[in-house]
Formats: structure tokens, sequence, C-alpha cells
């Protein structure tokens, strides 16, 4: 039996012990708190390099201030700041945005990355809104990423004042610039404030506040990218969860920064819903009981892990998925990451954009646009990159039983 094969034993011996004593630790009126101050409109919709973004900010820093965190940003402060071009190609004028970096000291020699976005679409400046007309309606994303950054609060909260001392240090990040194309993850991986070579994984949260309260579909990707993932996630699934795992490193999130420094990563994500990148992502929509479990359960798979020597890094063979600023048009269709066919699924269409003038619906399987065969999101968010604005391309979809052929212009 190889080295790996006998941590993948222990560890599932420990989950049946360990998953039987964890309890609920998390509460809802925190996150519910963090959420509606990160997404009330007096932040404007948190744009990369706002001030909107600067008072989210500030808000992030003050909770990270009142645990004593320890700042791990550029000159002793929690700001790491950097570079960024604005619109959805870099083609607008430059800016300066910041992550906001904390340590959390163990004195150990590996260290446990916790990371999610703060930024969000502003008023709608910045090219990437699925509204029809958004122009200066304010995007508040509340589950886009206001719930990401309320779990990385908590998780820093849960493990400053649980009286246990880790066997690894923590590090908590919440990154601007990911809606432009994950300007401040990268940024960080290339100017690290920590020495890489000590960082055991990589946690991402993004968009966890949506739990389907019905179906409990939990969307986790990055399995693949060490071989205790998906042992440790079968056997910790929580009663009545849905969990599905896409083995791959490289999706449209934080954690891909991570996986390219061949760390491994988890990310964690409740799924696509009809207010995605529309100034109706509020905080009254967010499903807080479901956001606590999703937090029990990623507090589980670091506690187990905790104990385990530093995780062995994998490479996926899956294909990578374009990244949302490599395409120069859009149908206007919410795809589905949650379900199971061939094709993509829509999820939802936006009044007014190609993919509702051609005819498609909710409901739609798309399998098919121009010559390019659709089996999944990544050929669709790959051939999103070959067409240009004004190109009119015929797309297939299966509507029930019906194989349907309709024709869109960009």
């Amino acid at each position: 039996m190889n080295l790996d094969m006998k941590r993948t034993l222990f560890l599932l011996v420990a989950c049946c012990t360990f998953a039987l004593t964890f309890g609920q630790r998390f509460d809802e009126a925190r996150i519910k708190k963090h959420i509606k101050i990160l997404a009330s409109d007096s932040l404007m919709g948190r744009g990369t390099g706002t001030d909107g973004e600067r008072m989210a900010a500030a808000y992030i820093q003050s909770e990270f201030k009142k645990l004593k965190l320890k700042p791990y940003g550029n000159s002793k402060s929690y700001l790491q700041p950097f570079a960024f071009k604005s619109g959805a190609h870099g083609e607008g004028p430059g800016g300066t945005a910041n992550n906001i970096v904390a340590y959390l000291d163990n004195q150990a020699s590996a260290t446990i990355i916790i990371g999610a976005h703060y930024d969000h679409l502003g008023i709608g400046e910045f090219g990437n809104s699925l509204d029809a007309n958004p122009q200066g309606k304010i995007h508040n994303g509340a589950d886009d990423n206001a719930s990401g950054v309320a779990g990385v609060l908590e998780l820093a909260r849960y493990y400053v004042t649980n009286k246990v001392k880790e066997k690894n240090n923590f590090l908590f990040i919440c990154f601007s610039g990911e809606e432009m194309g994950l300007y401040g993850s990268k940024y960080f991986t290339e100017n690290p404030t920590l020495n890489l070579e000590q960082a055991n994984f990589m946690i991402n949260m993004d968009m966890i506040g949506r739990l389907d309260p019905q179906s409990k579909a939990l969307i986790v990707n990055g399995t693949g990218t060490s071989p205790v993932w998906e042992p440790l996630l079968k056997t910790l699934q929580p009663e009545g969860f849905r969990i599905s795992t896409d083995s791959s490193g490289i999706g449209p999130s934080d954690h891909t920064s991570f996986y390219l420094k061949n760390i491994p990563v988890l990310h964690f994500f409740t799924g696509s819903h009809s207010d995605y990148h529309k100034p109706s992502d509020d905080w009254d929509k967010i499903n807080y009981s479901g956001q606590a479990e999703v937090l029990s359960l990623i507090a589980k798979v670091i506690n187990i892990l905790d104990a385990e020597p530093k995780l062995t890094f994998l490479t996926t063979k899956a294909k990578p998925m374009a990244s949302r600023s490599a395409f120069k048009v859009t149908l206007g269709v919410m795809p589905s990451y949650t379900s199971d066919g061939a094709g993509v699924k829509v999820d939802g269409v936006t009044e007014g954009r190609p993919g509702q003038k051609a005819g498609i619906l909710t409901g739609d399987v798309i399998v098919q646009m121009g010559d390019i065969e659709i089996k999944d999101i990544q050929d669709y968010m790959g051939a999103l990159g070959k067409f240009d604005k004004g190109q009119v391309v015929e797309i297939t979809v299966k509507r029930g039983d019906q194989l349907i052929k309709v024709t869109a212009q960009f």
C-alpha cells in the first residue's frame, strides 16, 4: 500500500469519528451582518478601485483588527496594492486596487490559505453585467461575492477564538479585481507576502450564499489537485447534501492563480441563479442557514487535514476554462453549473441580449454553436472566445426531446 493510499485510509477513519463530534459553529446573524454591510447600496457595488470598494476594504480590515490578526500585506499593512486596467478586456483607464491580507501565526511550518474576492460590478460600468441596461444601476453582489468574504471573516473568527492551536498557520486573503480577470490573486501569487513553498492548500469561496434548501446542491472544484480531496468530501458529505465535484484546478475564480503555482486548491460554490451579475443580487435572497452549513463543512475539511502532513499536489488533466475576460461576446444567458447532462443548460435569459433575441429559453440545453459541439461549460466558454461582435451564429438547443436551431447575432 503506497503512502497516499495509507493517508486516504487514515483520513476516512478520522472523518467518521470527527463528523460525529463536530457541530454547527457558525452564527447566521454574524454572516448576515457582514453581507448586509458589504452588499449595501452605500458601497455602490464595490467596483474595482472605486470609493465603494475602498469602503468595503476598510470594513474587512476593521474585522481583521478586531480579531488581532497580523497584517500581511505590504509595509506592515493589511493592504497589498496593485495596478489594473478597467474595462471588460483591459481597454479602459488604469487604477489601483488592494488585496487585504491577514495572518494567524501558529509557529507552524505550513500555512493554509483561505480566500475570496470582495470586488463586484460597481454601477454597471465594467462590462460584465447581465442586466439589459446596467449603466447607473448598483450591482450589490450579495452572493457574488459578499457571501465569500463573510466566509473568510467567519472562518478567521473561528480559528482565532476556538482555543485550539492548529498545526498550520492561516493566511486570510480578500482579493480585488477578480471580476476583471483574477487581477488580485494573480498579483498576490506573483508577489506573495508569504513564501508559497510553505502553502499547504488553498480554500476559495466564490458565491456560497444561495444553497438551494431543497436540493442542497454544492459544487466543489479542484478535487483532482490532491489525492485526498475526493475521498474526504465523500465521507464528510452532510446528510441531504448533493455534492458535485470537478477535478480541474483551473476555473473562473481565484483558486486558479494558486493552482498554477502548484498548490492544491478547493473552490466552494452553491450554484448559479437568475440574479447572477444583475442588480437584483441582494442580501435578502441569501440562504444564511445554508451558508452556515457550507462553512461548517469547510471547517471540517480543514480541521481533519490540519493533523496531516502537507498535502501532495497533483496536476489536473481537465481542459482549462476560459477566463471571464477571454471572450469579446456574450449570449446573455446564465449557464447552469449543476446540470449533469451533456451540453449547457440555460438557467436564465437576459432580456434584450442575443440569446433572448434568438429565441433561447430558460431550460434549453445548448449543444452546438456554429461548428463547435458544446459538451460542457468549458466548451461553451471556449466557443464564445472564437466569435466576434456582429457575427451571426447558428445555435442548436435541445428543448425537451426536440433539437431546435436558432440564429443569434452577437
